[in-house]
């Protein structure tokens, strides 16, 4: 007996739905995707978060009275000389030894890697005793504006609290102050130079200020 053979317009229109299927399903896939990766934080890549730590309330730098610097020539500096630039800010010894020359081996590469923003950013280090400064720090972070600083005062902007003179802990992090003169981010400790630089590099990149 023969086969009974199905109507052409049934066989067309099966293959017609097939491309239909498969585009709905392209569509709907990063739809999906990006609901499985909304709903497991755990999968999200480490840039979606900040390395430093954002400090909440920010601290408005401090008037010249309440933060007296001093620039290594004994000439008064106010820091609000340095509003509307991204201000990266590290603390140390005068003879500044491995720990403190990390620190400004981090802000300056990370000032330097900002491309067409590095104008826009500017090094400070708040020298905490009236030691003399080696020559070759002078050389090898020439740009950086140094300054010395009364411990603590210092403290009390950069930890909101009082503090002995040479408490280590004002020695260890690198501070971000933004544009409009507020202490905003703080780093920890031997901070991952990389990771530093990619923060400030994310900070400058989604700021209009500065």
């Amino acid at each position: 007996m023969a086969r009974e053979t199905p109507p052409a317009s049934t066989t067309a229109r099966k293959r017609s739905l097939t491309p239909l299927v498969l585009v709905f399903l392209c569509t709907l896939a990063p739809i999906v995707v990006a609901f499985v990766l909304y709903s497991n934080p755990q999968w999200w890549p480490d840039e979606s978060s900040n390395y430093g730590t954002l400090l909440d309330p920010q601290r408005p730098m401090p008037p010249a009275a309440e933060l007296q610097l001093t620039t290594l020539d004994g000439q008064p500096f106010d820091l609000e000389s340095l509003k509307g630039k991204w201000l990266l800010v590290s603390a140390g010894e005068a003879a500044c030894p491995e720990a403190c020359a990390r620190k400004l081996f981090i802000t300056r590469n990370s000032h330097a890697s900002q491309g067409k923003n590095v104008e826009r950013l500017a090094r400070v280090w708040f020298i905490t005793d009236d030691g003399e400064v080696p020559a070759k720090v002078l050389e090898a972070y020439e740009g950086t504006v140094m300054v010395r600083a009364r411990p603590d005062q210092l403290a009390r902007f950069l930890l909101a609290r009082d503090t002995a003179a040479g408490q280590p802990s004002l020695l260890d992090p690198i501070w971000i102050i933004d544009p409009l003169g507020n202490l905003m981010m703080q780093f920890p400790a031997n901070a991952d130079g990389v990771k530093v630089r990619k923060d400030i590099s994310k900070l400058v990149y989604n700021s209009r200020i500065g």
